[in-house]
Order: C-alpha cells, then sequence, then structure tokens
C-alpha cells in the first residue's frame, strides 16, 4: 500500500496521535523530564515559512511523520521523527527523512542537523544509514544528545 505525503500544522486532528506516541515513547526511555524537552520549541517553528511538518498517511491514518525547523540561514533541523509502532521496520522513517531532505533543499537550506538521544539505537542506525555524518565519537558509548549533520544539494526551484 502506498502513503500519501501530507503538508500540516502542529494542530491538525493527523497529528495529534503522532505527538501523543512520540511523547509516551521518549517518557518511558527518558522518563519525565522528556515532556518538558519536546515542548521546548514551540509549535509554530515547525510551520511556513521557515520550517515544515508532515505526516505519510496510509489509509487515512498517519504512520509516521517529522517535521524540521530554521537552525540557521543554511541549516534546518530535523524534529519529531516518527513511525507509528504498529507499522515500523517498513523504511518509513526513511522515506520521511527523504520528503524533509526534499523539502528543505527546495527552500534553499544546504545543511541538515539533529540530535537523538543515546537511548535511541535504532535512530542513531537510521541516521548513520541516510548518510548523515555523526558530530561525535562513535567509538564511545553515548550518555548525551547524538547530534548529526548532512549537506544538501539546494533545488533550482529553491524557494519557490
Amino acid at each position: 500500500m502506498t502513503e500519501e505525503v501530507r503538508w500540516t500544522r502542529p494542530d491538525a486532528p493527523e497529528v495529534a496521535e503522532m505527538m501523543a506516541e512520540l511523547l509516551h515513547e521518549y517518557v518511558s526511555r527518558y522518563g519525565p523530564a522528556a515532556r518538558q524537552r519536546m515542548e521546548r520549541f514551540p509549535d509554530a517553528t515547525l510551520t511556513p515559512p521557515h520550517g515544515r511538518l508532515m505526516v505519510l498517511l496510509r489509509g487515512g491514518t498517519a504512520v509516521a511523520g517529522g517535521a524540521f525547523r530554521r537552525h540557521d540561514e543554511q541549516t534546518a533541523e530535523l524534529k519529531r521523527i516518527w513511525t507509528h509502532s504498529s507499522y515500523r521496520r517498513q523504511g518509513l522513517a526513511r522515506k520521511v527523512l527523504e520528503v524533509l531532505e526534499s523539502e528543505a533543499a527546495r527552500l534553499g537550506y544546504t545543511r541538515l542537523y539533529l540530535t537523538t538521544g543515546p537511548r535511541q539505537p535504532e535512530a542513531r542506525g537510521l541516521y548513520l544509514a541516510a548518510g548523515f555524518t555523526p558530530l561525535f565519537d562513535v567509538t564511545v558509548p553515548p550518555t548525551g544528545p547524538l547530534p548529526f549533520e548532512k549537506a544538501l544539494l539546494v533545488s533550482l526551484d529553491a524557494g519557490e
């Protein structure tokens, strides 16, 4: 079954379950402080003109999603990369990354940046497999945030 990409807003109905499950995942891995970290950035940063939020819908159900916001003039920071727990191991997170990368490049960003946590080995593996460069020593057991970056090729129709 194919997925539909929907660009949306943080307060849209199709995003509510995604954010609730993502929050549950973070709190179960990192404790109650994860709630505060997730609320640290206003949702408005994930909307145009400098950010975007998308969900992948399969049969009308949100199965994966993610967002980016402006980190600096050249850099989009990926946020809220998520796959519904019932749909994991199907390549959906990779598809989310590809869609977000393409949109960020279309908007003229030349670099992606993100951090993931030390208790998310599957995310670490995803970003390494997707060509992100770790900005930390991969030979040392992780204890704090794990930053990554990736250079983007700017689209010829950037900014449209």
